[in-house]
């Protein structure tokens, strides 16, 4: 007796079933817009770039602040004091009473940590995907011919000024390495550090590594925002030299000042 075979169940008007086993597995979730865009190259670039922005833009504020340390003792409320000092105190006063004493200076603070972070972790990415688009280097030496000084040198002179930004913080900001500090008393405290003959040479060198990354940092951070023109090179050289050449020479300034005499105490 031959076996009758039952039809299998009716679908819905306008239902299909699913044509492969996993097709009715739900899809994964996708990244977030801006996570998905910084996992891209382009975008890790962009975050190079806005960063850089925003380093470049503290590094000159800060330094214009620290040339008040050349005015000397002022008069401030009927008593003398040095102007870097009532500069230093000014930053901590900022937005009071609309905020409380420090809270807006502690909020620059945390963006330029943020800043530092996502750069550090955006340069420490596109190295990963360059190494993994070129396992194996060039062998040629028309790669040092093509890229200047700047460029090849990034990766250390990045090096050494972060080196150089915790010793700078441990030295004026924390207090650890500054013989007898006294928090408050930048031009003392200055003095106090930059009178000794190696902590001068050190803050030298560094400012002058500083200066080469931010010469190679300004030209490039054009091309990663997409503001690339040949017509342009020769402003963004002139920038990038510009800016570059203002810090060093302004923050080498400081310790060649104390060891001349020009800042003391």
């Amino acid at each position: 007796m031959a076996q009758t075979i039952s039809p299998p169940p009716a679908q819905p008007p306008g239902q299909r079933g699913p044509v492969t086993g996993t097709a009715g597995k739900r899809a994964g979730r996708r990244k977030p817009f801006l996570l998905d865009i910084y996992s891209t190259a382009v975008g890790k670039k962009y975050v190079m770039a806005i960063t850089g922005i925003i380093g470049i833009g503290f590094v000159v504020t800060h330094m214009i602040g620290n040339l008040k340390v050349y005015l000397g003792v002022i008069i401030e409320g009927d008593e003398r004091a040095y102007d870097i000092d009532v500069y230093g105190e000014y930053l901590r006063e900022i937005l009071v009473p609309i905020l409380p004493r420090t809270w807006f200076l502690w909020g620059l603070r945390i963006v330029l940590i943020v800043s530092l972070i996502l750069h550090l972790h955006a340069a420490y990415g596109l190295t990963v995907i360059n190494r993994k688009a070129r396992p194996v280097k060039y062998q040629s030496a028309r790669d040092y011919e093509i890229a200047n000084f700047a460029s090849r040198t990034m990766r250390w002179t990045g090096i050494i000024v972060l080196l150089f930004l915790f010793f700078h913080l441990a030295d004026f900001t924390w207090g650890w390495f500054n013989p007898g500090f006294e928090r408050g008393a930048v031009y003392r405290n200055m003095d106090a550090s930059l009178s000794r003959v190696p902590v001068a040479i050190l803050y030298i060198v560094a400012n002058i590594a500083l200066g080469i990354h931010l010469f190679h940092g300004v030209w490039s951070l054009f091309q990663s925002m997409g503001w690339n023109n040949p017509r342009f090179n020769k402003w963004r050289r002139g920038l990038a030299t510009a800016v570059a050449t203002i810090i060093v020479v302004g923050n080498c300034s400081f310790p060649i000042a104390v060891q001349a005499g020009i800042v003391s105490i």
